[in-house]
């Protein structure tokens, strides 16, 4: 299978403080990679030195075979990278069909009808404000928001933050049908028990640095280390 995403060596900084340490990932076209860690692991600030909101001061950055280590996040997500950031960040005072309205549609499968085929509710909800939606909702509306554009390869941050456990449920099934739809898909989460359900590789990030990478499958039957999620330590993985 060939990747729709390269990462390797990247070094990336916040004024003084070093914050990657030469993270490197690679994500399969038309499968569901997982990016798992502890809060201030890393997760976030690798999704962002992707797409070119936090440029890696060093390392390199491949998507769709090209080269994209030091272009602007316009240029990177016109090649079909779309991205739902942590906090959903919807227009609150836009009902749902005009915070769908927002993103310039790109030629594709996804369309406004599709969309609510996928969330119906968002579909009975289509003329409620943003504020007006409960998180799910909300995390639902980021999600079909991003898909309008089409993206070949979407990236989420953590999707399931602050949810009930039924709408988790439900956002995780959504995810899923990405893949059978042909997307490729890079999950950063906290919720490392259903996300290994549905992913076909999983990366562990701590303290800036890769400390484990291999199939979903297998991690998801070791218990020891999916336990070790909740607290993950470099040296504690390094034990196993």
């Amino acid at each position: 299978m060939s990747a729709a995403l390269i990462a390797e060596g990247l070094q990336t900084y916040y004024g003084k403080s070093h914050i990657l340490r030469g993270v490197g990932i690679e994500v399969a076209e038309g499968g569901i990679t997982a990016l798992l860690g502890r809060n201030g692991a890393g997760k976030t600030t690798t999704l962002r030195s992707l797409i070119g909101l936090t440029p890696p001061r060093s390392g390199k950055v491949v998507i769709f075979g090209k080269d994209v280590t030091r272009w602007p996040a316009f240029r990177i997500a016109g090649l079909g990278v779309g991205y739902v950031p942590e906090g959903r960040r919807i227009f609150p005072n836009l009902s749902v069909e005009e915070n769908l309205k927002v993103p310039i549609e790109r030629p594709g499968p996804w369309t406004t009808a599709r969309v609510f085929e996928l969330f119906p509710r968002l579909a009975e909800r289509r003329r409620s404000r943003g504020r007006q939606l409960s998180g799910g909702e909300q995390e639902m509306l980021a999600i079909a928001r991003a898909l309008l554009l089409n993206p070949k390869l979407l990236l989420l941050d953590e999707p399931s933050q602050g949810l009930a456990p039924l709408i988790v449920k439900e956002v995780f099934r959504v995810v899923s049908a990405m893949r059978e739809q042909g997307l490729s898909v890079l999950l950063v989460e906290q919720n490392a028990r259903m996300t290994l359900e549905i992913a076909d590789y999983a990366y562990v990030i701590d303290d800036g640095a890769i400390v484990h990478a291999g199939p979903a499958a297998e991690l998801a039957q070791d218990e020891e280390r999916v336990q070790a999620l909740a607290g993950v330590a470099a040296e504690a993985w390094s034990e196993f």
